[in-house]
């Protein structure tokens, strides 16, 4: 059973930086696809980036294209979420996912175990 655990969220200004974490307990972590996920009330859980199980290929949204950066450490069995110049639309809970698949991409169907997330509010 994979577990995962996210942190790091929290309340920053607009235009501020904040980095959230996320922790998977398997050994054999560095052969999971790894996303991180948002969801809002009311809305529909939505892609934010995917990386591969070896860190060579990652995948952005278009609304955190070039702002946002996930990155990997097969080590520590954790992924990173870089984020800044943070806009109120980017408030959110933020999920971490990992895929049993070696082709998961950007949709949910395709993540297999998720955390419990955690929130990020941006503030105007």
């Amino acid at each position: 059973q994979v577990q995962v655990v996210e942190s790091g969220g929290g309340l920053v200004q607009a235009g501020g930086p904040l980095r959230l974490s996320c922790a998977a307990s398997v050994r054999t972590f560095r052969y999971y696809v790894m996303g991180w996920f948002r969801q809002t009330p009311g809305k529909e859980r939505k892609f934010v980036a995917s990386i591969s199980w070896m860190g060579g290929s990652t995948y952005y949204a278009e609304s955190v294209e070039g702002r946002f950066t996930i990155s990997r450490v097969n080590a520590n069995n954790t992924i990173y979420l870089e984020m800044n110049s943070l806009t109120p639309e980017d408030t959110a809970v933020y999920y971490c996912a990992a895929a049993d698949s070696d082709y998961a991409f950007s949709s949910r169907y395709e993540y297999d175990h998720w955390g419990q997330g955690t929130q990020v509010t941006v503030s105007s």
